[in-house]
């Protein structure tokens, strides 16, 4: 599965990092997230490392208030830190790098990397 996804015979002794961004183009907050998780993928490779990059959900407080979304902002939290742990943990990762964006990611990011128990 890991020669599909690109990776090379060399690939395959070397550390493998997740990096999870919290990118998407509806909020201001977030969207200069992809551009910037495809820039620590590069740092990541010159490192010697092989970067895998993922997306997880966000949710803006500033779009959602005053309507029935709102009623999603606190439990996004769980459902980011939910979704890197599953990530990180089913892909067998060495280490995580999260690239939040506003007030609920990075807290969703820090649980997940709490219950990983990874480098970070």
């Amino acid at each position: 599965m890991l020669y599909a996804a690109g990776l090379k015979d060399e690939d395959l002794d070397k550390p493998q990092v997740g990096i999870a961004s919290m990118w998407w183009d509806g909020n201001p907050c977030n969207m200069h997230l992809l551009n910037l998780a495809t820039e620590i993928a590069s740092g990541a490779t010159q490192a010697g490392l092989v970067p895998m990059r993922f997306n997880t959900i966000g949710v803006s407080d500033g779009i959602s208030m005053g309507t029935a979304g709102m009623s999603y902002s606190l439990p996004s939290r769980d459902l980011i830190a939910d979704s890197i742990e599953t990530v990180v943990s089913a892909q067998w990762y060495d280490g995580i790098v999260t690239v939040p964006g506003c007030d609920k990611n990075m807290p969703g990011s820090l649980m997940a990397m709490a219950r990983l128990n990874r480098p970070g």
